[in-house]
């Protein structure tokens, strides 16, 4: 009732109204809410509506004028799907946890979410599916703000900051992960959320809100601690992860302990974990600007992020590394109790996330840290201890830039020529979930500790009972990781420049540079709502009404993921959370939120 009457009186009420429609006829109806009572409450309810549509012409107009009616449309409707994928969320764990006025069943107390006792939400939230997924989840969330940011700056800036709220975080560190397990391990993303909405919001306005990247730093170092504490038990900086978000990509269900003794050093965690700390020292070296303190953090993290670089080359006593030199690519490896290492030979994702693993910083983010540039120098052409583990060169692009990035400038070709090979990741909509040389069931044999396991590129629906099954990471295109894969394209070109080129398969071996291989790449995720030279709609199901019935046709849905070989949209089918990329994608054909460093490049 106080929803409806300050004075705590009445009650509230649902509307009912029935209507026939008959075939082909059109029904419209028209709802006014009114605090008092008017003479003609529907005489300007056609202009009002008509000036609101007219506003939201104009808007869309002017933040992307050059694009094409198919672009402008497939980015208005993505940003659409954000802005209605908004959602009250109230879950008050301890409430649900204890019971209302009669307790609750004795066997709640010890249920799902019971280590979550202080989280009490109860706020606007962007959902990643407001019918199938009506629950945040925090690294969805994360890429949410990316699009949203291009709209609402000041709304993607609270959802980062919301997750970082004491109603939310951990005490521990721990970002919840999604209302079915908080405790579950999600990919360490709210850093490049963070950063993404921040230098959003410095192109658009030409403003840094440093007061927000400095509360969103100082609470993101809870959950950095959290990783290295929590995720790295033998202290190697080599990651187990666990679940990470990626469902079934994984030859067992990641998210299950193993066996005592026996750990999985993943390559996809740990070039999580590289992607984290370098955007870490790149957020502290941007409040250094202004507050030199800042800088002893920029040191501490990427020392760290050296470390992490090193393990996953084996360059730790260990000796375990994650980089398979023979085939050119990074792998998990699992490790017995003994000490023996097997390595899970597997083309996924899995080898493909530490590219994300970079950052490039300027001469200006520098100027007030001589001590950080000194790091720079010690561990000049990416070397650490005797060892060159990185690239991380000491020399400046023309720009006075230098790189912070995992992969080295040996590795960087021998990945591209797995990824951009249409027989093993590249598919004609984006970059598969697992290489099509899996195509066949491939047996990998016995792995201790886990058993019999085998591999198979599965491009469509999900064959395995993994998390119930309704999802699919070994094959797939997925949105969240290729937007991730373009935006480190994209920065490995920025300081590598257009003499960096490597062979495109497909392209009779023409060698193409980093900037044109991210734009092939996010033009093909586009493509997946263009229509081809058929006129359809690959996303969208043949014989569907939205491929040809005029009054349907220019409609979209916004799927979860999508087939790798047709590119029709599967799982979740208003998934307008990060499908909602699609619309940073739009914008970047036309380079609109891209600084003018980028802004001019083919």
């Amino acid at each position: 009732a106080a929803a409806v009457n300050p004075a705590l009186t009445g009650t509230k009420f649902a509307a009912w109204h029935s209507a026939t429609v008959a075939p082909g006829q059109a029904y419209v109806l028209n709802l006014v809410l009114s605090a008092g009572e008017l003479d003609d409450p529907f005489d300007r309810h056609g202009a009002i509506t008509a000036a609101r549509r007219s506003e939201a012409d104009v808007f869309y107009d002017e933040l992307l004028p050059s694009a094409s009616p198919e672009d402008h449309r497939i980015m208005r409707q993505s940003l659409a799907g954000m802005i209605w994928s908004k959602q009250f969320y109230h879950y008050d764990v301890q409430r649900w946890l204890d019971g209302d006025q009669l307790p609750a069943p004795p066997e709640r107390r010890h249920g799902r979410n019971v280590g979550w006792r202080h989280v009490e939400a109860a706020d606007i939230i962007s959902m990643p599916d407001c019918w199938e997924y009506p629950w945040f989840a925090a690294w969805d969330l994360a890429y949410h703000c990316a699009a949203l940011a291009l709209i609402d700056v000041e709304f993607a800036k609270h959802q980062i900051e919301l997750m970082l709220s004491e109603r939310y975080l951990n005490p521990n560190g721990q970002i919840p992960s999604y209302e079915w397990d908080f405790g579950d391990t999600n990919p360490p993303v709210h850093a490049a959320g963070a950063l993404k909405v921040f230098r959003a919001e410095r192109v658009q306005t030409g403003r840094a809100d440093l007061d927000f990247l400095k509360r969103v730093f100082n609470k993101l170092l809870l959950n950095y601690a959290w990783w290295i504490n929590r995720k790295d038990r033998e202290g190697h900086n080599l990651f187990e992860g666990g679940f990470l978000g990626l469902d079934n990509i994984s030859v067992y269900d990641r998210s299950k302990p193993l066996p005592p003794g026996f750990t999985l050093k993943q390559a996809d965690a740990t070039g999580w974990m590289a992607m984290f700390a370098v955007q870490m020292t790149v957020m502290a070296l941007e409040l250094a600007v202004e507050d030199a303190n800042y800088e002893d953090m920029a040191i501490q993290i990427y020392d760290q992020f050296l470390a992490i670089a090193n393990a996953i080359a084996g360059g730790d006593d260990h000796g375990v590394s994650l980089w398979h030199d023979e085939a050119g690519f990074f792998t998990d490896v699992l490790v017995t109790p003994e000490g023996t290492t097997h390595r899970i030979d597997v083309y996924s994702w899995v080898g493909l996330i530490p590219l994300f693993g970079c950052e490039v910083i300027d001469q200006r983010l520098l100027a007030n840290a001589p001590r950080f540039r000194e790091l720079l120098l010690k561990h000049k052409k990416g070397l650490f201890r005797g060892h060159e583990i990185c690239a991380c060169p000491n020399w400046e692009n023309e720009r006075g830039e230098h790189l912070l990035a995992l992969v080295n400038e040996t590795m960087l070709p021998r990945i591209l020529a797995h990824l951009l090979s249409e027989d093993e990741f590249l598919s004609r909509y984006g970059v598969r979930g697992v290489s099509r040389i899996h195509a066949e069931v491939q047996d990998l044999g016995h792995l201790p500790g886990i058993g019999d396991v085998t591999i198979e590129y599965i491009p469509g629906e999900s064959t395995s009972d993994l998390f119930g099954g309704n999802s699919n990471w070994r094959g797939p295109v997925w949105m969240p990781t290729n937007f991730t894969l373009v935006q480190a394209l994209e920065k490995y070109h920025r300081y590598l420049g257009d003499g960096f080129r490597v062979p495109v398969p497909f392209l009779d071996n023409e060698e193409l540079n980093l900037q044109q291989i991210a734009t092939l790449i996010a033009e093909r995720l586009v493509d997946l709502y263009r229509r081809d030279e058929n006129g359809h709609v690959p996303a969208l199901r043949g014989g569907s009404p939205f491929q040809d019935d005029p009054n349907w046709q220019d409609l979209c849905f916004f799927y979860e993921y999508f087939h790798a070989d047709t590119g029709q949209g599967l799982g979740a089918a208003h998934q307008t959370g990060w499908t909602g990329l699609l619309a940073n994608l739009v914008m970047r054909r036309h380079r609109k939120h891209i600084p003018a460093f980028w802004r001019d490049k083919d």
